[in-house]
C-alpha cells in the first residue's frame, strides 16, 4: 500500500536495506572465531609490533615537519581574538541549528540540511547517511567541525603561505581518518552488515588484516585489489611485440605492427619511472599502445628497471642518456629512421622536454620532430599537494633514508601517494576489507598502481630539489645535464600537450604552464577527470570529454573560457595532430633481432 505523503517518517530506523534476516551475533560464537584468528594471527602481530617499535625509535619526532606550522598558526590564530570569538560563534549557531533541523528529522517532520557533503565523496552513499536522523546528524556534525577545522587555518592571517597549504593538507588528512564511517559504531552499513552476519564480517575483517600484514612481511599493506586475478604478459601488458634493446637502465620494447602500412616516423614512449610503462597496455580494448598499434604507428616503448642499491648513483643524466638517446640510437639501427615521434608521460615528459633542449645544444634537434607531453610539470610552481612533502627537513630526511638503502623504497612513494587521496586509498579499503570483511574487487589499474618501483639515491635527490623544491628546469642553464646548460626555451620542435581536470599529481593548472616555455607551434588539450583515467581513455568506451582551443592566453581561466568541449576520447584529436608529423605510409616493419617476448623482464621486477 502507497504510503501517505503525510505520513510521519519513523524517527529512527536502521533497517536492513537488502530486507535480509537480522542475526543477533552470538557471543560464545564470535568470541571463539576472533580466538582461533588471533591465535594465527599472533607470530604477524609480534613482527608487525617488533618493527613498529624498531621504526619508532628511528623515528623524527616531527616526521612531516609540521610542528612549525602548527605553532604558527597558533601564535598568528591567537593573536586575533576577534576572529576566533567570531569563528566559534559561528560554530556554535551552526551547531544549534543542526540540533533543531536534527530534531525536526527526528520527529518526522521535514528538515534542511546545515552543511552538504562534497557530491564525489563516497564516504556517504549509503541511504542511512541521508534518511537516519541519527546518522545524519553524525555526518552533519562532522562535516560541520571538519569546515570550521579548514576555516581556521585558512582564514588565519600573517602565517607563510606554505605553512597555511601544509598545516590544511595535514588538517584534513586526520580530520579523514576521524571520519565516522571509518568506524564501526558510526557506519550504518558496516552495523548492517554485522548484524546480517552476526559478526562474521568483524571476523573476516581481522583475518584480512592479518593477511595484509602478512603480505607487507611485518608491516601494513592495505590489499587494493585482488593481486591472484593479473599476470603480466598474460592479462596485462599483452601487446604483442619483443624486447629490442637492454641495458642497466631499460628495455626496449618494439610492437609487433597490426596494419599492412605504418607511418614512415616510429614513435617512442618515454613512461614516467615512478610507476612502470604497462598502465599505457593494461589491457586489450584499454590499452593506448594497442590502439597506436592500430592506427598505423611502429611503436616503441622505454621499460625502465626496478632499481636496487647497486644502481644507486643513476643520475638524472644517466636516464636521459641510457633511456631516451639510447633508444633512439637502437630505433635508427632498427628502422633505418633517424628521425622519430615522441611521447612523454608525467615525469617522462619532464625528462623528454630536458632531453629536447640537449638535442637542440647539440645540434641534433632532428632527432625527435615532434613532442606529445601526457600530464607534465615544467614548471613546479604551483605542483599541488606534492609540493607539501619537500621541504628541507624532509627531504634531509629522505637522503638519510636513501643513503642507507641505495634507493627510495617504493613503499615510501606509494604512501605518498595514498595520502594524497587518503579516503579513496586508505579508508575506504579499510572500512571495505577490515570492517565489513569483503575482498577487494579486482582492478588492473589498482594492480599497477601497487606495482610500484624504486627510485636510485642520485637521481631522486636531484629530481626533488631541483624540480620540486627549487623549480629552476624553467630558468636557462638553472640546470644542467653532463656539462650541457638546459635552455628549454630553445626547444623548437611541435609539441602537443595534454593535462586532465582533476589531476593531482600534476594539477592543469600547473601543467598549462609548460605550453608557454617553448618557442613554436604548441597545442594545448584539457582531458575530464585525473591523471590516469583522462589519459588512459579509449574511444570505445565514449567516456568523459575533452577541450580545445586555438588560442594560448596567459591565464588558465581565460583558456578555460575560450575552449570548446569535446564529447569522448581525446586519442583521435591527438591522431590528426601526429598525422602531420608522421611521415608517409610505407611497408609494416618486421621485428629484427629480438632479445625476448614483451613485456619482458624488467617490467616484472618487484620493488623489495
Amino acid at each position: 500500500m502507497a504510503q501517505n505523503k503525510n505520513e510521519k517518517k519513523p524517527p529512527l530506523s536502521l533497517s536492513m536495506s537488502d530486507n535480509s534476516e537480522v542475526k543477533l551475533p552470538d557471543p560464545v560464537a564470535f568470541t571463539h572465531a576472533m580466538g582461533r584468528a588471533y591465535e594465527k594471527a599472533q607470530p604477524v602481530l609480534e613482527e608487525y609490533f617488533e618493527n613498529f617499535s624498531k621504526d619508532f625509535e628511528d623515528m623524527p619526532l616531527d616526521p612531516f615537519n609540521i610542528r612549525a606550522a602548527y605553532v604558527e598558526f597558533w601564535n598568528n590564530f591567537l593573536s586575533d581574538p576577534q576572529s576566533v570569538v567570531e569563528l566559534q560563534a559561528e560554530y556554535a549557531q551552526k551547531y544549534m541549528h543542526l540540533w533543531q533541523e536534527s530534531w525536526l528529522k527526528f520527529m518526522g517532520e521535514e528538515s534542511k540540511p546545515v552543511i552538504e557533503a562534497d557530491r564525489g565523496d563516497r564516504r556517504w552513499k549509503a541511504k542511512e547517511w541521508q534518511e537516519s536522523a541519527l546518522f545524519d546528524f553524525i555526518k552533519q556534525s562532522y562535516l560541520l567541525t571538519c569546515d570550521t577545522m579548514q576555516r581556521a587555518v585558512s582564514e588565519t592571517r600573517g602565517m607563510k603561505e606554505t605553512d597555511k597549504k601544509k598545516l590544511d593538507f595535514y588538517t584534513k588528512f586526520f580530520a579523514d581518518a576521524l571520519s565516522p564511517s571509518n568506524f564501526v559504531l558510526t557506519n550504518p552499513e558496516v552495523l548492517q552488515e554485522t548484524l546480517k552476519t552476526g559478526g562474521e564480517n568483524l571476523v573476516r575483517g581481522f583475518e584480512n588484516l592479518v593477511e595484509d600484514l602478512k603480505r607487507g612481511q611485518g608491516e601494513l599493506a592495505i590489499s587494493t585489489t585482488d593481486y591472484d586475478a593479473f599476470e603480466i604478459g598474460k592479462n596485462i601488458a599483452v601487446t604483442e611485440g619483443s624486447v629490442v634493446y637492454e641495458n642497466d637502465l631499460i628495455q626496449l620494447i618494439q610492437y609487433k605492427p597490426q596494419t599492412d602500412k605504418v607511418y614512415k616516423r616510429p614513435l617512442l614512449i618515454v613512461p614516467p619511472w615512478i610507476n612502470k610503462y604497462y598502465i599505457l597496455d593494461l589491457r586489450p580494448g584499454n590499452s593506448l599502445i594497442e590502439w597506436l598499434v592500430q592506427q598505423g604507428h611502429t611503436v616503441f616503448t622505454i621499460s625502465w628497471v626496478n632499481p636496487n642499491e647497486e644502481l644507486a648513483q643513476k643520475r638524472f643524466e644517466d636516464y636521459m642518456q641510457e633511456g631516451i638517446i639510447a633508444s633512439l640510437d637502437h630505433i635508427e639501427k632498427a628502422t633505418g629512421e633517424k628521425q622519430v615521434n615522441a611521447i612523454g608521460y608525467c615525469l617522462g615528459g619532464t625528462l623528454l622536454t630536458i632531453t629536447l633542449a640537449w638535442l637542440e645544444q647539440h645540434k641534433k634537434r632532428d632527432r625527435i620532430v615532434s613532442a606529445t607531453f601526457l600530464t607534465t610539470l615544467i614548471d613546479f610552481e604551483n605542483a599541488g599537494d606534492m609540493k607539501l612533502f619537500m621541504d628541507d627537513e624532509q627531504l634531509e630526511l629522505m637522503d638519510r633514508d636513501m643513503a642507507e638503502k641505495g634507493v627510495l623504497q617504493a613503499k615510501q612513494l606509494q604512501r605518498t601517494f595514498s595520502m594524497l587521496r587518503a579516503n579513496d586509498m586508505i579508508w575506504s579499503f579499510v572500512v571495505n576489507n577490515y570492517l565489513m570483511g569483503k575482498e577487494p574487487f579486482p582492478f588492473d589499474l589498482l594492480y599497477w598502481n601497487d606495482d610500484s618501483t624504486n627510485m636510485p639515491a642520485a637521481m631522486h635527490s636531484f629530481y626533488l630539489r631541483k624540480m620540486y623544491r627549487d623549480n629552476v628546469l624553467k630558468e636557462p642553464g638553472g640546470i644542467s645535464m653532463d656539462g650541457t646548460d638546459i635552455d628549454i626555451s630553445k626547444i623548437k620542435v611541435p609539441a602537443y600537450f595534454l593535462s586532465t581536470r582533476e589531476d593531482h599529481i600534476a594539477p592543469w593548472r600547473a601543467t598549462y604552464a609548460g605550453p608557454h616555455f617553448l618557442s613554436r607551434d604548441v597545442s594545448f588539450t584539457l582531458a575530464a577527470s585525473g591523471h590516469i583515467a583522462g589519459v588512459v581513455n579509449p574511444p570505445a568506451k565514449n567516456k568523459y570529454c575533452y577541450w580545445t582551443s586555438s588560442k594560448l592566453p596567459d591565464n588558465q581561466d581565460d583558456w578555460m573560457d575560450g575552449a570548446k568541449e569535446h564529447e569522448g576520447s581525446w586519442w583521435p584529436h591527438w591522431q590528426k595532430w601526429i598525422v602531420k608529423h608522421a611521415g608517409e605510409k610505407v611497408t609494416a616493419r618486421k621485428i629484427k633481432k629480438p632479445i625476448e617476448p614483451a613485456p619482458g623482464r624488467y617490467v616484472k621486477m618487484k620493488a623489495a
